[in-house]
């Protein structure tokens, strides 16, 4: 059975990145939380918010932008 709910150390593990990092994630309000004890993301808001932001420059979570390659 799969896990639907992550902390945020699992979350950072799934999708390559740092606790630090989805906690900026989390302050700018582009994942959803409940705090259960400790914050926990759902899988399902994990999963909505890698598809909405596909295509998307999330270095500053605060200031997203679409990502651009140079030609």
């Amino acid at each position: 059975m799969e896990d639907i709910l992550y902390t945020v150390t699992e979350a950072s593990k799934l999708i390559k990145t740092n606790p630090a990092y989805v906690y900026k994630l989390i302050n700018a309000g582009l994942i959803p939380v409940i705090k259960l004890g400790s914050i926990k993301i759902r899988r399902s808001s994990l999963l909505e918010f890698l598809e909405k932001y596909e295509g998307m420059d999330l270095t500053e979570p605060k200031e997203v932008k679409k990502l651009e390659f140079p030609e």
